[in-house]
Protein backbone atom coordinates (compact mmCIF):
# COMPACT_ATOMS: atom_id res chain seq x y z
CA UNK A 1 0.00 0.00 0.00
CA UNK A 2 1.26 3.44 -0.87
CA UNK A 3 2.09 5.65 2.06
CA UNK A 4 0.57 8.80 0.59
CA UNK A 5 -2.81 10.38 1.08
CA UNK A 6 -4.67 13.33 -0.39
CA UNK A 7 -5.06 16.55 1.57
CA UNK A 8 -7.45 19.47 1.71
CA UNK A 9 -6.07 22.99 2.08
CA UNK A 10 -8.61 25.19 3.84
CA UNK A 11 -8.49 28.21 6.11
CA UNK A 12 -4.70 28.18 6.18
CA UNK A 13 -4.40 24.55 7.32
CA UNK A 14 -3.77 21.28 5.52
CA UNK A 15 -5.64 18.17 6.62
CA UNK A 16 -5.81 14.64 5.23
CA UNK A 17 -9.06 13.75 3.46
CA UNK A 18 -9.22 10.60 5.60
CA UNK A 19 -8.66 11.23 9.28
CA UNK A 20 -8.88 9.02 12.32
CA UNK A 21 -11.91 9.16 14.58
CA UNK A 22 -11.23 7.87 18.08
CA UNK A 23 -14.60 7.59 19.83
CA UNK A 24 -13.87 3.88 20.18
CA UNK A 25 -10.54 4.49 21.96
CA UNK A 26 -11.25 3.74 25.61
CA UNK A 27 -15.04 3.78 25.20
CA UNK A 28 -17.22 0.89 26.31
CA UNK A 29 -19.94 1.74 23.77
CA UNK A 30 -18.24 -0.18 20.99
CA UNK A 31 -17.57 -3.32 22.99
CA UNK A 32 -13.92 -3.64 21.94
CA UNK A 33 -12.55 -4.18 25.44
CA UNK A 34 -9.41 -3.22 27.33
CA UNK A 35 -7.07 -5.20 25.08
CA UNK A 36 -8.11 -2.96 22.20
CA UNK A 37 -7.68 0.21 24.26
CA UNK A 38 -4.24 -0.74 25.57
CA UNK A 39 -2.86 -2.30 22.39
CA UNK A 40 -4.64 -2.14 19.06
CA UNK A 41 -5.76 1.49 19.46
CA UNK A 42 -2.16 2.62 19.74
CA UNK A 43 -1.12 0.48 16.77
CA UNK A 44 -3.94 2.00 14.73
CA UNK A 45 -2.82 5.53 15.56
CA UNK A 46 0.82 4.75 14.79
CA UNK A 47 -0.06 3.17 11.45
CA UNK A 48 -2.30 6.09 10.54
CA UNK A 49 0.62 8.48 10.94
CA UNK A 50 2.86 6.16 8.91
CA UNK A 51 0.32 6.33 6.08
CA UNK A 52 0.29 10.11 6.11
CA UNK A 53 -2.95 10.67 8.02
CA UNK A 54 -2.59 13.87 10.00
CA UNK A 55 -6.16 14.55 11.19
CA UNK A 56 -6.81 12.84 14.53
CA UNK A 57 -10.09 13.66 16.24
CA UNK A 58 -11.15 12.93 19.80
CA UNK A 59 -13.31 14.49 22.55
CA UNK A 60 -13.34 14.87 26.29
CA UNK A 61 -16.51 12.76 26.51
CA UNK A 62 -15.06 9.73 24.69
CA UNK A 63 -14.39 7.22 27.42
CA UNK A 64 -14.64 10.13 29.89
CA UNK A 65 -11.22 11.42 28.88
CA UNK A 66 -9.62 8.06 28.26
CA UNK A 67 -9.65 8.50 24.49
CA UNK A 68 -7.72 11.76 24.80
CA UNK A 69 -5.13 10.08 27.02
CA UNK A 70 -4.69 7.19 24.56
CA UNK A 71 -4.38 9.61 21.66
CA UNK A 72 -1.83 11.67 23.56
CA UNK A 73 0.27 8.60 24.34
CA UNK A 74 -0.03 7.40 20.74
CA UNK A 75 1.24 10.61 19.15
CA UNK A 76 4.05 11.24 21.63
CA UNK A 77 7.14 12.11 19.64
CA UNK A 78 5.07 12.72 16.48
CA UNK A 79 3.28 15.93 17.46
CA UNK A 80 4.46 17.77 14.37
CA UNK A 81 2.81 15.16 12.15
CA UNK A 82 -0.66 15.59 13.64
CA UNK A 83 -3.47 18.07 13.14
CA UNK A 84 -5.01 17.39 16.54
CA UNK A 85 -8.71 18.00 17.12
CA UNK A 86 -10.79 17.54 20.23
CA UNK A 87 -14.14 18.73 21.53
CA UNK A 88 -15.66 20.28 24.63
CA UNK A 89 -18.91 18.82 25.94
CA UNK A 90 -21.20 21.85 26.18
CA UNK A 91 -22.59 21.20 29.65
CA UNK A 92 -23.33 24.77 30.70
CA UNK A 93 -20.46 26.07 28.52
CA UNK A 94 -19.74 29.45 30.04
CA UNK A 95 -16.51 31.15 29.01
CA UNK A 96 -14.81 29.89 32.16
CA UNK A 97 -16.02 26.33 31.64
CA UNK A 98 -14.82 26.28 28.01
CA UNK A 99 -11.45 27.65 29.05
CA UNK A 100 -11.03 25.09 31.86
CA UNK A 101 -12.11 22.23 29.61
CA UNK A 102 -9.68 23.22 26.87
CA UNK A 103 -6.76 23.30 29.28
CA UNK A 104 -7.84 19.95 30.76
CA UNK A 105 -8.01 18.37 27.30
CA UNK A 106 -4.54 19.66 26.47
CA UNK A 107 -3.25 18.14 29.72
CA UNK A 108 -4.84 14.75 28.97
CA UNK A 109 -3.43 14.87 25.45
CA UNK A 110 -0.03 15.89 26.90
CA UNK A 111 0.39 18.68 24.36
CA UNK A 112 1.11 22.39 24.63
CA UNK A 113 -1.57 23.29 22.12
CA UNK A 114 -4.62 21.86 20.34
CA UNK A 115 -4.93 22.54 16.62
CA UNK A 116 -8.74 22.49 16.48
CA UNK A 117 -11.04 22.86 19.48
CA UNK A 118 -14.72 22.25 18.81
CA UNK A 119 -18.03 22.80 20.61
CA UNK A 120 -19.37 19.24 20.53
CA UNK A 121 -23.10 20.04 20.46
CA UNK A 122 -25.23 23.18 20.36
CA UNK A 123 -26.35 24.49 23.73
CA UNK A 124 -29.54 26.55 23.44
CA UNK A 125 -29.28 28.02 26.94
CA UNK A 126 -25.78 29.47 27.21
CA UNK A 127 -25.29 32.30 24.66
CA UNK A 128 -22.83 31.64 21.87
CA UNK A 129 -20.94 34.81 22.80
CA UNK A 130 -20.01 33.24 26.15
CA UNK A 131 -18.88 30.01 24.50
CA UNK A 132 -16.84 31.89 21.92
CA UNK A 133 -15.35 34.13 24.60
CA UNK A 134 -13.93 30.98 26.18
CA UNK A 135 -12.57 29.92 22.81
CA UNK A 136 -10.98 33.33 22.30
CA UNK A 137 -9.32 33.17 25.73
CA UNK A 138 -7.82 29.80 24.84
CA UNK A 139 -6.67 31.03 21.47
CA UNK A 140 -5.08 34.15 22.95
CA UNK A 141 -3.25 31.97 25.50
CA UNK A 142 -1.97 29.69 22.73
CA UNK A 143 -3.84 26.64 24.07
CA UNK A 144 -5.76 26.28 20.80
CA UNK A 145 -5.11 27.42 17.25
CA UNK A 146 -8.46 27.08 15.48
CA UNK A 147 -12.09 27.03 16.58
CA UNK A 148 -14.65 24.56 15.29
CA UNK A 149 -18.19 23.45 16.02
CA UNK A 150 -20.01 20.15 15.74
CA UNK A 151 -23.62 19.27 14.96
CA UNK A 152 -24.42 22.93 14.24
CA UNK A 153 -26.94 24.13 11.68
CA UNK A 154 -25.72 26.65 9.12
CA UNK A 155 -27.39 29.57 10.90
CA UNK A 156 -25.83 28.58 14.21
CA UNK A 157 -22.42 28.07 12.58
CA UNK A 158 -22.64 31.57 11.16
CA UNK A 159 -23.80 32.93 14.51
CA UNK A 160 -20.76 31.32 16.16
CA UNK A 161 -18.53 33.12 13.68
CA UNK A 162 -20.25 36.38 14.48
CA UNK A 163 -19.78 35.81 18.20
CA UNK A 164 -16.11 34.88 17.74
CA UNK A 165 -15.44 37.74 15.37
CA UNK A 166 -13.44 35.53 13.03
CA UNK A 167 -13.92 32.34 10.98
CA UNK A 168 -15.01 29.14 12.69
CA UNK A 169 -12.92 26.74 10.63
CA UNK A 170 -15.07 23.62 10.66
CA UNK A 171 -18.35 21.95 11.43
CA UNK A 172 -18.18 18.27 12.34
CA UNK A 173 -21.44 16.56 11.39
CA UNK A 174 -22.87 13.17 10.60
CA UNK A 175 -22.50 12.80 6.84
CA UNK A 176 -22.67 9.72 4.67
CA UNK A 177 -24.72 8.12 1.92
CA UNK A 178 -27.18 7.28 4.71
CA UNK A 179 -27.22 10.78 6.24
CA UNK A 180 -27.37 13.47 3.58
CA UNK A 181 -28.65 16.54 5.42
CA UNK A 182 -25.30 18.42 5.20
CA UNK A 183 -25.70 18.47 1.41
CA UNK A 184 -28.43 21.09 1.73
CA UNK A 185 -26.49 23.96 3.27
CA UNK A 186 -23.36 22.98 5.19
CA UNK A 187 -21.30 21.49 2.35
CA UNK A 188 -22.09 24.36 -0.07
CA UNK A 189 -21.22 26.90 2.65
CA UNK A 190 -17.88 25.22 3.35
CA UNK A 191 -17.06 25.17 -0.35
CA UNK A 192 -17.91 28.83 -0.92
CA UNK A 193 -16.39 30.23 2.31
CA UNK A 194 -13.09 28.35 2.69
CA UNK A 195 -14.43 26.27 5.55
CA UNK A 196 -14.35 22.56 6.31
CA UNK A 197 -17.00 19.92 6.88
CA UNK A 198 -15.67 17.02 8.95
CA UNK A 199 -17.83 13.95 8.33
CA UNK A 200 -18.29 11.66 11.30
CA UNK A 201 -19.95 8.26 10.91
CA UNK A 202 -19.09 8.38 7.18
CA UNK A 203 -19.87 4.64 7.01
CA UNK A 204 -23.09 5.04 9.00
CA UNK A 205 -21.47 3.10 11.87
CA UNK A 206 -20.75 0.20 9.52
CA UNK A 207 -24.16 -0.07 7.85
CA UNK A 208 -22.60 0.90 4.51
CA UNK A 209 -20.01 -1.86 4.78
CA UNK A 210 -22.67 -4.40 3.85
CA UNK A 211 -21.82 -6.44 6.90
CA UNK A 212 -25.28 -6.31 8.44
CA UNK A 213 -28.71 -7.47 7.36
CA UNK A 214 -32.05 -8.05 9.07
CA UNK A 215 -30.86 -11.43 10.35
CA UNK A 216 -27.45 -10.14 11.48
CA UNK A 217 -27.83 -7.00 13.57
CA UNK A 218 -25.13 -5.40 15.75
CA UNK A 219 -25.10 -5.92 19.51
CA UNK A 220 -22.77 -3.20 20.84
CA UNK A 221 -24.61 -0.17 22.18
CA UNK A 222 -23.06 2.36 19.80
CA UNK A 223 -24.85 0.63 16.94
CA UNK A 224 -27.72 -1.29 18.55
CA UNK A 225 -29.17 1.90 20.07
CA UNK A 226 -29.06 3.75 16.76
CA UNK A 227 -32.44 3.73 14.93
CA UNK A 228 -30.52 3.27 11.69
CA UNK A 229 -30.06 -0.37 12.74
CA UNK A 230 -33.73 -1.10 13.23
CA UNK A 231 -34.44 -4.24 11.18
CA UNK A 232 -36.65 -2.37 8.73
CA UNK A 233 -33.95 0.23 8.10
CA UNK A 234 -31.29 -2.39 7.50
CA UNK A 235 -33.67 -4.01 5.00
CA UNK A 236 -34.40 -0.65 3.36
CA UNK A 237 -30.66 -0.15 2.83
CA UNK A 238 -30.43 -3.26 0.64
CA UNK A 239 -30.60 -1.37 -2.66
CA UNK A 240 -28.01 1.19 -1.55
CA UNK A 241 -25.67 -1.57 -0.41
CA UNK A 242 -26.19 -3.29 -3.75
CA UNK A 243 -25.09 -0.20 -5.68
CA UNK A 244 -22.07 0.17 -3.39
CA UNK A 245 -21.11 -3.43 -4.17
CA UNK A 246 -21.46 -2.86 -7.92
CA UNK A 247 -19.22 0.21 -7.86
CA UNK A 248 -16.79 -1.55 -5.52
CA UNK A 249 -16.44 -4.46 -7.93
CA UNK A 250 -15.47 -2.05 -10.71
CA UNK A 251 -12.66 -0.66 -8.56
CA UNK A 252 -11.56 -3.93 -6.91
CA UNK A 253 -12.53 -2.32 -3.62
CA UNK A 254 -14.85 -2.87 -0.69
CA UNK A 255 -18.28 -1.25 -0.32
CA UNK A 256 -17.04 0.68 2.72
CA UNK A 257 -14.19 2.15 0.69
CA UNK A 258 -16.62 3.32 -1.99
CA UNK A 259 -18.83 4.90 0.66
CA UNK A 260 -15.81 6.83 1.97
CA UNK A 261 -14.72 7.77 -1.55
CA UNK A 262 -18.19 9.26 -2.16
CA UNK A 263 -17.96 11.43 0.97
CA UNK A 264 -14.51 12.81 0.19
CA UNK A 265 -15.37 13.38 -3.47
CA UNK A 266 -16.99 16.60 -2.24
CA UNK A 267 -14.61 19.59 -2.04
CA UNK A 268 -13.89 20.88 1.46
CA UNK A 269 -15.12 17.63 3.05
CA UNK A 270 -12.95 15.20 5.01
CA UNK A 271 -13.98 12.00 6.78
CA UNK A 272 -12.98 10.62 10.17
CA UNK A 273 -13.94 6.93 10.25
CA UNK A 274 -13.00 4.89 13.27
CA UNK A 275 -11.19 1.58 12.98
CA UNK A 276 -11.42 -1.66 14.91
CA UNK A 277 -8.06 -2.91 13.62
CA UNK A 278 -4.96 -1.83 11.74
CA UNK A 279 -6.26 -3.66 8.67
CA UNK A 280 -9.47 -1.67 8.75
CA UNK A 281 -7.52 1.56 9.17
CA UNK A 282 -5.43 0.68 6.12
CA UNK A 283 -8.57 -0.03 4.09
CA UNK A 284 -10.06 3.31 5.13
CA UNK A 285 -6.94 5.20 4.11
CA UNK A 286 -6.80 3.38 0.76
CA UNK A 287 -10.23 4.81 -0.05
CA UNK A 288 -8.52 8.17 -0.62
CA UNK A 289 -6.90 6.68 -3.71
CA UNK A 290 -10.21 5.76 -5.36
CA UNK A 291 -11.41 8.20 -8.02
CA UNK A 292 -15.09 7.70 -8.68
CA UNK A 293 -16.45 8.52 -12.12
CA UNK A 294 -19.22 11.09 -12.40
CA UNK A 295 -21.74 8.40 -13.35
CA UNK A 296 -20.75 6.33 -10.33
CA UNK A 297 -21.20 9.29 -8.00
CA UNK A 298 -24.59 9.94 -9.61
CA UNK A 299 -25.67 6.31 -9.19
CA UNK A 300 -24.64 6.27 -5.53
CA UNK A 301 -26.36 9.57 -4.87
CA UNK A 302 -29.57 8.40 -6.55
CA UNK A 303 -29.59 5.19 -4.51
CA UNK A 304 -29.03 7.26 -1.38
CA UNK A 305 -31.96 9.49 -2.33
CA UNK A 306 -34.18 6.40 -2.45
CA UNK A 307 -33.07 5.22 1.00
CA UNK A 308 -35.72 6.46 3.43
CA UNK A 309 -35.04 5.18 6.96
CA UNK A 310 -37.74 5.25 9.60
CA UNK A 311 -37.19 6.70 13.06
CA UNK A 312 -37.53 4.59 16.18
CA UNK A 313 -40.70 4.59 18.30
CA UNK A 314 -40.89 7.14 21.16
CA UNK A 315 -39.87 4.57 23.77
CA UNK A 316 -36.84 3.63 21.68
CA UNK A 317 -35.86 7.29 21.36
CA UNK A 318 -36.03 7.71 25.16
CA UNK A 319 -33.65 4.78 25.64
CA UNK A 320 -31.19 6.38 23.22
CA UNK A 321 -31.47 9.76 24.94
CA UNK A 322 -30.76 8.21 28.36
CA UNK A 323 -27.78 6.33 26.96
CA UNK A 324 -26.32 9.46 25.38
CA UNK A 325 -26.81 11.51 28.56
CA UNK A 326 -24.98 8.84 30.54
CA UNK A 327 -22.11 8.75 28.07
CA UNK A 328 -21.69 12.50 28.26
CA UNK A 329 -21.43 12.79 32.04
Amino acid sequence: MTETIRFVDVGGVRVSVIGLGTWQFGSKDWGYGDDYATGEARRIAARALELGVNLVDTAEVYGRGRSERIVGESIAGRRGDVFLATKVLPTFPTAARVERAGRASAARLAVDGIDLYQIHWPNPIVPLRAQMEGMQRLRTAGVIQHVGVSNFSLSRWQAAEGALGSPVLSNQVQYSLAARRPDRELVPYAQSHDRLVIAYSPLAKGLLSGRYDATNLPTNSARALDPLFLPQNVSRATELIGVLREVAAAHDAKPAQIALAWVISHPNVVAIPGASSVAQLEANVAAAEIELRDDEIAALTAASDRFTPVSGPPAYAKVIARKLRGARR
